[in-house]
């Protein structure tokens, strides 16, 4: 089975009703996908909600190394606030004839994670995946979306950020991974716009990682990458997932973007 796992956050999901342009143009592309053979898990973030609703509970939204602080109050609110944008993205999916299902990491054991504890809290890294319960969706036709709420060995509830889980769903799975934020491309230095990267190896990566000049939720982007490669995948590329039908157009060669290989 042809399959890919394309991540979708940042800015692009600022809005997510029916009518969001973005949704929109995502869900023709996935339908283009589907009648070439081409089978999709999407995997989602949900930052700006988080942080709405974060700021309507009068909570700050903290991040170290690109991470969210995640308290077990701060936890609720990511479980809510994602719960709802995988809702929100199912349904006009849907609506616009694409059939998906839409799943957390706690489903089915599909990823398991131990806390970060101390500085982060219920954050998670280095997610364990179980495919089982995508494979079988795949197989009877389904769009899986995946919020990545997963859980820790007792049960409890972890915040695995959404470009790790997807990083590690693309090793699982052996395929290719898709990072559509609000960012056309990585640059060597992230003051200088002219300073974009067409395609990096991994030595680069760890390279920008080790010296400082990943920032913020760059950071957890790149190492997705690596951990996808590291897993199995067969490339990353990220790219804006704001601009129109990004998906389609990236996949065609036709949208700037950086492209990450061993």
């Amino acid at each position: 089975m042809n399959t890919l796992v394309v991540k979708l956050g940042g800015h692009a999901l600022d809005r997510l009703d029916v009518d969001a342009p973005v949704l929109n143009d995502f869900a023709s592309d996935l339908g283009r996908l589907r009648a070439d053979g081409i089978h999709v898990v999407v995997v989602h973030g949900g930052g700006p909600q988080i942080a709405a609703l974060l700021d309507r509970l009068g909570l700050a939204s903290t991040f170290v190394d690109g991470l969210r602080v995640t308290d077990g109050v701060t936890m609720d609110a990511v479980a809510m606030a994602l719960s709802m944008v995988n809702l929100q993205i199912v349904a006009t999916l849907n609506a616009r004839g694409i059939a998906a299902v839409g799943l957390s990491g706690a489903d089915a054991g599909l990823l398991h994670a131990t806390p970060l504890g101390e500085t982060w809290g219920r954050a998670a890294s280095a997610p364990r995946i179980d495919v089982a319960i995508l494979a079988s969706l795949l197989r009877e036709g389904f769009t899986p979306v995946v919020s990545s709420v997963g859980v820790d060995a007792d049960g409890g509830l972890v915040n695995c950020n959404a470009d790790t889980m997807a990083g590690a769903l693309a090793g699982a799975l052996a395929t290719e991974l898709i990072l559509l934020s609000d960012v056309d491309q990585v640059r060597a230095d992230p003051d200088v716009a002219e300073s974009v990267l067409s395609s990096m190896t991994r030595d680069q990566v760890v390279e920008l990682l080790a010296s400082g000049a990943a920032r913020d939720g760059m950071r957890p982007k790149l190492t997705a990458a690596l951990d996808a490669l590291d897993g199995g995948a067969s490339r990353v590329r990220l790219a804006n997932g704001r601009r129109s039908h990004a998906l389609s157009q990236l996949l065609t060669g036709a949208l700037a973007s950086t492209e990450v290989t061993a």
